[in-house]
């Protein structure tokens, strides 16, 4: 197996374990939400989200995926409430696509696929550091967002847009004043479950809050993540069937 992990046949998923041992653990993410078997749970509560936008710094092409980096050196942007005991402050957010828009999210729904997901990854600050947190089981809290295809999503473009200045791997770019809770759709429900991140070393230290309610954007939009270079865009990680 390659050093580098990928989504290729010789350093794809069904290899991670190689070089990382947890892809293979017992709570690792995606899944396949069958809702039909999901519980009401009346102890959960609502979750809200409060970001300062200026709290943004800049957006990064890793090889991977997009990112957009936050400032967290203290409690700035800030997620609470559902399924979490306490605050958690705001490192990132990126995208995972597919090479069509039939497919490309990380998670699936009733065996339906969604064109991208965005996750805005969060991390308890009772632990210390980013690092810290990760080595927790409550660590790390990922909200996940479903995009669909219909309407345009005008705040989304910003996003987009951005996308021009770093078509390369490694490459970033200022990204200043965007409060990413405008990506969020109308209706707050969400999914919970204990999970992983989906990508190595997929550490299992996730709270993860799926939204049932994608975020709709136009095929124009995601014409333009395809259109990212550098980014492998066809094979994701199988989900784990819930």
């Amino acid at each position: 197996m390659a050093k580098e992990w990928g989504y290729a046949s010789h350093n794809g998923p069904d290899r991670w374990h190689e070089l990382y041992p947890n892809a293979k653990g017992d709570n690792q993410s995606p899944i396949e939400l069958h809702t039909k078997d999901i519980r009401h749970d009346p102890s959960l509560l609502p979750w809200s989200a409060s970001y300062d936008p200026g709290s943004a710094k800049t957006i990064l092409n890793n090889g991977k995926t997009c990112r957009v980096v936050f400032d967290d050196t203290y409690d700035r942007s800030m997620l609470r409430g559902g399924p979490l005991t306490g605050p958690y402050r705001l490192r990132q957010f990126h995208l995972h696509w597919g090479s069509s828009d039939d497919h490309g999210s990380e998670h699936t729904v009733d065996g339906v696929k969604y064109a991208a997901e965005l996750h805005l990854v969060h991390w308890n600050p009772k632990y210390g550091t980013f690092g810290e947190a990760l080595k927790q089981r409550d660590g790390i809290a990922v909200v996940g967002v479903f995009l669909k295809i219909g309407r345009e999503k005008g705040e989304f473009q910003i996003f987009l847009d951005a996308l021009d200045k770093i078509k390369t791997k490694g490459k970033d770019a200022p990204f200043n004043h965007f409060d990413p809770s405008c990506l969020f759709p109308a209706c707050r429900d969400y999914w919970t479950y204990q999970g992983s991140f989906t990508t190595p070393p997929c550490e299992e230290c996730i709270v993860w809050i799926l939204l049932k309610e994608p975020m709709t954007v136009s095929s124009d939009q995601t014409i333009s993540m395809h259109e990212t270079h550098s980014i492998p865009i066809s094979v994701l990680r199988i989900p784990i069937a819930l």
